[in-house]
């Protein structure tokens, strides 16, 4: 494993990030790579009312799960588009199978890959 801070995902090095991804084993891995990122996991959220309380904190980026347990991820996204925060959606659909509205961020097709995550939140933090 890399020091944070130093290596592939170094321009991460001190991001605050939120995770909101409803499988337990899938938000452990995200936690995982966002911390040898050398990123800062502000929270993780299960549920979208946990994901709202989370959105609310001192955060750079969020990664976003599309649904959450049925639950449409829509009031968090909202929500951090009012707050001028950047995301980057998670999904094991391809992005012609999401609903138009969810193309205001890349998305992160599942199964993750290390690379492709950390390039879509470093886009994301530039833009």
């Amino acid at each position: 494993m890399t020091p944070a801070g130093q290596g592939p995902g170094s321009d991460l090095a001190g991001r605050r990030i939120i995770v909101v991804e409803d499988e337990a084993l899938i938000a452990m891995m995200l936690e995982d790579m966002l911390t040898d990122f050398g990123c800062e996991v502000v929270g993780v959220a299960g549920s979208l009312p946990e994901a709202l309380r989370l959105v609310d904190k001192a955060i750079d980026c969020a990664v976003l799960d599309v649904n959450l347990g049925g639950s449409p991820i829509d009031p968090v996204m909202e929500r951090l588009t009012d707050r001028g925060v950047p995301f980057v959606f998670l999904s094991g659909y391809d992005a012609a199978d999401l609903p138009p509205h969810l193309s205001k961020a890349p998305l992160v097709r599942k199964p993750l890959k290390a690379e492709t995550l950390r390039r879509a939140i470093v886009d994301q933090l530039a833009a």
